[in-house]
C-alpha cells in the first residue's frame, strides 16, 4: 500500500482541514461535502486523513467491526459476549461512482434464504466503514438511489438490506466525506442538506503559495516513505490532539446564549427545517473542544455558521452558495449579550484560541436602450425577416417559472433521472424475467409460479418449497431515466426584440431548472447571422448552461437549418458516448428562415433528419404580434413533434395537461 500525502503538509485549504478534523473530533457532526474546481487537494486531503484517525478496537472476526466493550445486539455475526478484542487502524473505504446497491448496502443469497431458509449476507461497503471513513469522490455523480441509502444510512447509523421479507440489520456508523466539481453537475438541495458541513475550495492564486504545493508535491513524489518521516512529528501531535479533543468533548458547556445566537443566525438566514441549527450546535461544541475549551464561545458559533449554513439557504440551483459575513456578525452581534457566553479578548494562539488547524511544519515556512439596431424587428415582431442586423448586447432573462413536463415517448434504459420512463432497477414492479448474471431483484410470486409444477419431480415431501436456481426470476421494474436535453436557440434578428427574448430566456431558464431537478444532461446551440454554434457542449452542469445563455447577444440572419444541422451533428457524437441516454431536442425560434438560398427549404429538410432518427422533439413557439405566420408549428410537423407557445410551456397554463413530446415512432404508430 502506497504512504499516503500527509494532512499537515497539505498547503492551504484552511477551511477543507478544519471540517475534517471536526469530523474526526465529533462524526455527529454529520460528514462534510467539499465543493471546488479540479487540481485543489480535494481528494489528498480526504485520503490523508484516514492516517490521524485514532485506532479502534474491534471484535477479533466479526465482519462488521462491533466494538467489544458493547457489540451490537443485532450484529449478523453474533452474539458476540463483552470482552477484550483486537486493535485496528481506522479504515478509509471508497464508494466508486459505478457501484451498484448491492456492493454498497450489501447482498443477501435470496436462493440460500428460500431453499435453505438462512440469512447468509455478504457485508457491503457500508460494513466496511463502520467506525471509519467513507469516502465518496464526485459525489454528484452517483445514482440518486445510492446516495439515498447512503445519507440513510449516515443519518440513522445504519444499514438494512430487505428482500423478500427477509431482512439483515447491522450498525454503520462512518465518517461521510463527499467531494465533487460544480462543473459537472449539482446535489439536489435535499442531499446537500444531509451533509453536515460544505467547503468550498479553490487553488490559491498567491504564487509564493503555489510554489510552495509544488515543491512538496515533488518532494513527495520523488521519495514518499522520507517525505511522510519529515512530517511524522506534526502528524503525530495532530493525532493526539484529535484523542484529547474527542475526550473533552462530553465536558464542552453549549449555554443558553450560544444556542440563541445559533437559533437567531439558522432564522435569520431563512434555512429550511431544524437541521441547521442542530448541525451548527454540533460543530460549535466540536469547535471549543478541538481549540482546549470547555464553553462554546461567539467565535465558535461564527465559524459553524461559515461551514454548515451556505449550502442551506440557497433558494434556486443557480445561486452560488455563499454567506452575507456582515449580516452573520449583525445577527450575532444582537443576540450575543443575553448569554454571557463571550470572550472579550481571546488568545488566538493559545488553546482557547479559534480552531484553525496546524499550518506548516519543517518545510513551511446597456445596454442599449430599447431601440432596435439596424434590421432588427420592433416590439411588434412584425419586421423583415429577411433583413440583416446588427449584434446586441445581452439581455437579462426574465423570471423563471415552473415548467410543464416534456419527456420523451417510448420506454428508455439510460441513467437514472426523472424525466422519461425507463426499465430501471427501482421503481415499480412490471414483470419478470429469467435473471442475466447475479439475481438482484426477486419477484417472489413468478419464481413460485415456476418452482410449483416439479415439486412432486424434485421429491418435495415436507411444507418447504424446493427451489432451483433455474426457478428463480428476476423482477423487471419501470422507473424514470434522465435524458439529454438539447436545447436549439433562435439568437437572430427576428428573435431579438429587447421584451420578447428576456421573455425567451426566462423560458429556457425555466426549462433548465426543470432539467436541473430531473437529473439530465444538457446541451445548447445558438444560431444568428451566418452560422451556428455550440454555446455549450453536452454536460452535466447546468449552471454552465445558464451562464451561457445569460451572455447570449442576439441580431443577424436567421440561419435555422444551420442550428439544427449543428444540433443534427452533437447528437450524432453523443450518441457514440452514451447510447443509452435518450436525447430531446428542445427548439427554441419563431420558425423564420433567412439568409442564403432557399432558407426555408433547407430548414426543412435538416428537420427532417431529426424525424428520420426518431428523435424527440419540442419546439417552442416564440412568434408574437397580431400577425402569425404559424411557421414554428409547421417545423414541428417537419421535425416530427409538437409545438407550444410561451404561455402553453407554464406547468400552471389554462392548456395545463402535461405534453408528451411526440417522436416519430409514435406518429408510425
Amino acid at each position: 500500500m502506497s504512504t499516503p500525502f500527509p494532512f499537515t503538509a497539505v498547503v492551504g485549504q484552511d477551511d477543507l482541514r478544519l471540517a475534517l478534523l471536526l469530523n474526526a473530533v465529533s462524526p455527529a457532526v454529520g460528514g462534510v461535502l467539499v465543493r471546488g474546481e479540479k487540481g485543489t487537494a480535494k481528494s489528498t486531503a480526504v485520503r490523508a486523513l484516514s492516517a490521524l484517525m485514532p485506532a479502534v478496537d474491534v471484535v477479533a472476526g466479526c465482519r462488521f467491526s462491533c466494538a467489544p466493550a458493547a457489540p451490537d445486539p443485532a450484529c449478523p455475526d453474533g452474539p458476540h459476549e463483552v470482552g477484550a478484542g483486537t486493535q485496528r487502524p481506522a479504515r478509509m473505504v471508497e464508494l466508486p461512482v459505478g457501484a451498484s446497491e448491492d456492493r454498497l448496502v450489501g447482498a443477501l443469497d435470496i436462493e440460500r434464504a428460500l431453499a435453505e431458509g438462512v440469512k447468509a449476507f455478504e457485508p457491503g461497503l457500508l460494513a466496511d466503514a463502520h467506525r471509519g471513513i467513507l469516502y465518496v469522490d464526485e459525489v454528484n455523480l452517483l445514482h440518486d438511489h445510492l446516495v439515498d441509502l447512503l445519507l440513510d444510512a449516515a443519518a440513522m447509523g445504519a444499514s438494512y438490506v430487505e428482500r423478500e421479507g427477509v431482512s439483515v440489520r447491522h450498525a454503520a456508523r462512518f465518517l461521510l466525506v463527499g467531494t465533487m466539481n460544480p462543473e459537472e453537475g449539482e446535489l439536489r438541495p435535499q442531499l446537500l442538506d444531509r451533509f453536515g458541513l460544505t467547503v468550498e475550495v479553490a487553488a490559491s492564486r498567491e504564487p509564493d503559495q503555489r510554489v510552495e504545493v509544488v515543491r512538496r508535491r515533488l518532494a513527495y513524489d520523488d521519495d514518499p516513505d522520507g517525505f511522510a518521516v519529515r512530517w511524522a512529528d506534526e502528524e503525530s501531535a495532530v493525532r493526539a490532539r484529535i484523542v484529547a479533543a474527542r475526550e473533552l468533548l462530553p465536558s464542552v458547556l453549549l449555554g443558553d446564549g450560544a444556542l440563541r445566537q445559533i437559533a437567531a443566525t439558522c432564522a435569520a438566514f431563512e434555512v429550511d427545517g431544524m437541521r441547521a441549527d442542530i448541525v451548527m450546535a454540533r460543530t460549535a461544541t466540536a469547535l471549543a473542544a478541538w481549540a482546549g475549551r470547555t464553553e462554546v464561545l461567539a467565535e465558535d458559533v461564527r465559524q459553524a455558521a461559515l461551514l454548515a449554513l451556505p449550502h442551506r439557504r440557497r433558494r434556486n440551483p443557480f445561486d452560488a452558495p455563499g454567506l452575507d459575513e456582515d449580516k452573520l456578525d449583525e445577527t450575532l452581534e444582537e443576540f450575543g449579550g443575553q448569554g454571557g457566553d463571550q470572550d472579550d479578548d481571546p488568545d488566538p494562539d493559545g488553546p482557547g484560541g479559534g480552531g484553525q488547524p496546524p499550518q506548516d511544519g519543517p518545510e513551511g515556512d446597456s445596454p442599449a436602450g430599447d431601440v432596435p439596431a439596424q434590421g432588427e424587428p420592433s416590439d411588434d415582431g412584425q419586421a423583415p425577416a429577411a433583413r440583416g442586423g446588427g449584434e446586441q448586447s445581452p439581455v437579462r432573462a426574465g423570471e423563471p417559472f415552473r415548467a410543464k413536463v416534456l419527456s420523451v415517448p417510448g420506454l428508455g434504459e439510460g441513467a437514472a433521472g426523472r424525466r422519461s420512463r425507463a426499465r430501471t432497477e427501482h421503481g415499480r414492479t412490471t414483470g419478470s424475467r429469467r435473471p442475466q448474471g447475479a439475481l438482484t431483484k426477486l419477484h417472489l410470486a413468478a419464481t413460485v409460479q415456476a418452482a410449483a409444477p416439479h415439486q412432486r419431480a424434485r421429491g418435495r415431501s415436507g411444507r418447504g418449497l424446493v427451489v432451483r436456481r433455474d426457478d428463480l426470476r428476476q423482477a423487471t421494474r419501470e422507473g424514470r431515466e434522465g435524458n439529454l436535453v438539447l436545447f436549439v436557440v433562435d439568437a437572430s434578428g427576428s428573435m431579438a426584440a429587447r421584451q420578447r427574448m428576456s421573455a425567451v430566456k426566462g423560458a429556457v431558464l425555466s426549462l433548465l431548472l426543470d432539467a436541473y431537478q430531473r437529473r439530465d444532461k444538457v446541451g445548447l446551440v445558438t444560431f444568428r447571422g451566418s452560422a451556428a454554434e455550440v454555446a455549450l457542449p453536452p454536460t452535466s452542469s447546468v449552471d454552465a448552461a445558464a451562464a451561457r445563455l445569460e451572455s447570449l447577444p442576439t441580431g443577424g440572419r436567421t440561419p435555422l437549418a444551420a442550428g439544427l444541422l449543428r444540433a443534427h451533428d452533437v447528437l450524432r457524437v453523443e450518441r457514440l458516448r452514451d447510447a443509452a441516454r435518450r436525447p430531446l431536442v428542445v427548439v427554441v425560434t419563431d420558425g423564420r428562415a433567412t439568409g442564403g438560398p432557399e432558407p426555408v427549404a433547407l430548414a426543412g429538410r435538416a428537420a427532417r433528419l431529426f424525424a428520420a432518427d426518431g428523435v424527440a422533439s419540442v419546439v417552442v413557439d416564440c412568434e408574437a404580434g397580431p400577425v402569425r405566420l404559424g411557421l414554428a408549428g409547421q417545423l414541428a410537423g417537419e421535425l416530427g413533434g409538437t409545438a407550444v407557445t410561451l404561455e402553453e410551456l407554464r406547468a400552471d397554463s389554462i392548456a395545463g395537461l402535461v405534453r408528451d413530446v411526440q417522436g416519430t415512432s409514435r406518429r408510425a404508430a
